[in-house]
């Protein structure tokens, strides 16, 4: 365990017997599977994470430090070093958990063929699995506010648009383009990939006023418009 907090030189208060109940021993990391099996694993994440978005909000993400980190959230340093390395290994954690569960989501996107998203959209009807993508993303507002805002990860930014716009796009290639190398179809996800990545940190960033219905439908739409065609729903 660390001695010393490197962002702030302090020494690091060693978990007293409350706080080690809260927590699993320095053997067990407080990944997600084991904050589902210990509910107080689970308040600790939850108190780490409100902590740290709050803090990225107000200071930008390098502007606290882990001290900063637990006297937010409650938590003494020893509790924190028991799971994380440091600050960047508790963000890791953070945003793969975002990550694997908008993976779960879009795994249904899989089997999505072009023609039955044009039958939706063309009866004006919210494709299912792109209203349950919002509602994961609304769910994951804040954080995502956070990330996505200019004291955030701008990597997240990146991993967030292969994993959910470049995901989306290249479900809808026929089958031959999918892994196809060429310039051109490299150009065509990455240019739908960028303009989705858009659609979503703007939705984020107007504070998520439309539904997800609503967002399943503009999405549908945007994909479908043509140049010099009536830009209204």
């Amino acid at each position: 365990m660390p001695t010393s907090d490197s962002a702030t030189g302090a020494a690091v208060v060693a978990p007293t017997p409350a706080a080690s109940a809260v927590v699993a021993p320095a053997s067990a990391p407080a990944t997600t599977a084991a904050a589902e099996r210990d509910p107080r694993i689970a308040r600790s994440r939850a108190a780490l994470r409100e902590a740290f978005i709050a803090l990225v909000e107000e200071r930008g993400i390098d502007g606290f430090s882990v001290g900063d980190l637990c006297t937010s959230a409650g938590l003494n340093r020893g509790t924190f070093y028991n799971h994380f390395r440091d600050k960047e290994s508790l963000l890791a954690s953070f945003e793969d958990e975002v990550i694997e569960g908008l993976g779960g989501v879009l795994a249904k996107f899989q089997n999505i063929k072009l023609r039955e998203l044009a039958a939706y959209s063309l009866t004006h009807r919210p494709l299912p699995m792109l209203v349950e993508l919002y509602d994961y993303l609304r769910e994951e507002g804040p954080f995502l506010h956070a990330m996505l805002g200019p004291g955030g990860d701008a990597r997240f930014g990146m991993r967030l648009r292969e994993a959910v716009c470049g995901r989306f796009v290249r479900s809808l290639l026929h089958e031959r383009y999918q892994n196809d190398p060429s310039a051109f179809t490299r150009y065509y996800i990455s240019f739908y990939s960028g303009a989705y990545l858009g659609v979503i940190s703007e939705w984020i960033d107007s504070g998520m006023t439309e539904t997800s219905e609503e967002m399943a439908l503009i999405s549908m739409r945007l994909l479908f418009i043509k140049p010099g065609e009536s830009i209204k729903m």
